[in-house]
């Protein structure tokens, strides 16, 4: 806040420089779940907590006594442990801790209705339901609101749920394809929805797993069902996410599995090529080793989310890796402004890489979350590690008795133990930039 002027400007990212390490938090100890860690964490609107998805089916959330204070490491505060995997969540709007009625999230939980719960306990105070046609309860696979937060839109196989959230109950079911056997439309799970943020447009955008070029459609609140445009020129994998630039609401980015480039679309001109691809084609990582890496053909050995995110004034993207480095990119870097020449009819996108990039934990980064008032990235990182030196766990041993007891049963001890994963760092971060 500007005590002169009396307006607030945004938060301010020097990104010539590796950022300071801040606090480092661990997830509550789990017996019955050693192997626990967090898939995803998302500050609240107001930035006053941080929500994170775990893998032992519950969230934790956590605050920050002083975002000045450094050094120091703090416990998470909550746990709300859920029946079932949980599959997304999403914050209220407007929810913050300072007004009781607005701290609540949303929850989609495995074969359980979508779940408003109270922030401050956990407790349910709203339900959605979604129900197939054998009446089991479905859980989606993605969530958003609209911009006014009066209605719910959640993503599953060829549809998407509509509900009022000042009234739980039934929704309005809008079919992204005509039917099963049609090859028109937008087919297969819908990953990941996102909201124009523009107040003179009500387009929203959704992505789908199924593996084809053409995965990502518009939609309006206004139309319904029928969508404005696809979007081609991605990759042929599931969509993991989709995000809107917050001050540059044409601008829409996405990352789809198992692939470590971020393509953005200028949903003003074509739709048919992205018009830049942010890649880690080559960088030197901040260390104590001066080490080149190069990533050839951009995939990753495994099937884990990785959400990026986007800071509050849509300077900067931000996204981890497998590797457990986390890259920075300046989406005002006159290099990022500029548009290839056409080649025949089409325009060839331009390809970004990184301004910054530094070692952030040692397992997979998860998450990043910007602070939404200071120079502030939240990390997550765990991942599921098999180790493969040891073989006896999951081979069966067979032990009969000694010949002294000949004349007695066979003792035969069959131990089919299944391996279970390891994982090397399951902490959060706080980055000050």
């Amino acid at each position: 806040m500007d005590g002169l002027s009396g307006t607030w400007s945004p938060p301010h990212y020097d990104v010539s420089r590796p950022p300071g390490l801040d606090k480092v938090v661990a997830l509550t100890s789990d017996p019955n779940f050693p192997q626990n860690f967090a898939r995803i964490t998302k500050w609240s609107p107001d930035g006053s907590v941080y929500l994170s998805q775990c893998e032992n089916r519950s969230f934790q959330l956590g605050a920050f006594s002083s975002l000045d204070s450094s050094g120091s490491t703090s416990p998470m505060t909550l746990k709300f442990c859920q029946s079932a995997p949980i599959v997304d969540f999403a914050w209220y709007p407007a929810a913050t801790s300072s007004d009781p009625a607005t701290f609540c999230f949303l929850a989609s939980v495995r074969e359980c209705p979508v779940k408003l719960l109270d922030a401050s306990d956990g407790r349910l105070r709203a339900s959605y339901p979604i129900i197939d046609h054998r009446e089991r309860f479905i859980a989606p696979h993605s969530l958003a609101f609209n911009l006014t937060a009066q209605k719910l839109y959640c993503g599953f196989e060829d549809a998407i749920e509509v509900f009022d959230v000042a009234t739980p109950g039934e929704g309005t079911r809008l079919a992204t394809t005509p039917n099963k056997s049609s090859k028109d439309g937008l087919k297969g799970i819908i990953s990941a929805l996102a909201f124009c943020p523009s107040y003179e447009s009500d387009m929203f955008a959704a992505g789908s797993l199924s593996a084809n070029r053409a995965n990502i459609a518009l939609f309006s609140e206004s139309q319904g069902e029928a969508p404005l445009m696809f979007l081609d020129g991605g990759v042929q994998a599931g969509v993991m996410q989709l995000q809107f630039n917050p001050v540059q609401p044409h601008l829409l980015y996405a990352s789809f599995r198992r692939d470590m480039r971020i393509f953005c679309w200028d949903i003003r001109y074509n739709s048919d090529q992205p018009l830049k691809i942010y890649a880690p084609t080559s960088y030197v990582p901040f260390s104590g080793v001066n080490t080149q890496i190069d990533y050839p053909s951009f995939k990753e050995s495994t099937n884990q989310k990785h959400r990026f995110d986007i800071d509050i004034s849509g300077k900067y993207l931000s996204v981890g890796r497998q590797d457990g480095n986390i890259l920075m990119y300046d989406l005002n870097n006159p290099l990022s402004l500029e548009v290839s020449e056409p080649q025949g009819d089409e325009i060839e996108p331009t390809i970004i890489s990184p301004t910054l990039v530094f070692e952030a934990h040692d397992d997979s980064v998860g998450s990043v979350a910007f602070h939404p008032i200071s120079a502030r990235l939240l990390s997550s990182s765990g991942s599921r590690n098999f180790d493969d030196s040891g073989s006896s766990d999951s081979e069966d041993s067979v032990s009969d008795s000694d010949d002294s007891l000949k004349g007695t049963a066979t003792s035969v001890s069959m131990s089919r133990m299944k391996k279970q994963p390891s994982v090397r760092d399951n902490s959060l971060k706080l980055w000050r930039f």
